[in-house]
């Protein structure tokens, strides 16, 4: 999931539950013109940075502890990550949502892309 600056929804890429998230996060940010991508440790890969450098973007992202070389990054601006804990937390108020109740990917896909809409209209 990716949120702007107000925490407004703007791009959901669903994964197998197996798959760690970073597999999806360059085809998450892909033709997302921004000046900074906030992520947390989890997002914290060379290649990663690198796709956000290159599409002209500011990596905030921590430095796992097991880093040889830790990167600096603006804590600051790391503060903002809450939004996207707090858009998750209003989506999880539909119940369908939060307890997943639909088997196949296209159903709950298509209801989270609903409760997207809510947020954005509220």
């Amino acid at each position: 999931m990716a949120v702007d600056a107000l925490g407004n929804p703007l791009r959901v890429i669903l994964s197998a539950g197996q798959i760690a998230d970073i597999e999806q996060a360059a085809a998450l940010i892909k033709d997302q013109p921004a000046e900074f991508i906030v992520a947390d440790k989890g997002y914290d890969s060379d290649a990663f940075v690198e796709t956000i450098t290159a599409q002209g973007s500011q990596a905030v992202i921590p430095p796992r502890s097991n880093r040889l070389h830790p990167r600096t990054f603006d804590r600051h601006i790391y503060k903002s990550r809450n939004l996207i804990e707090r858009f998750f937390s209003r989506i999880k108020q539909f119940r369908r949502i939060a307890t997943r109740y639909d088997k196949l990917a296209t159903s709950f896909l298509s209801f989270v892309h609903l409760a997207c809409a809510f947020v954005w209209l509220a």
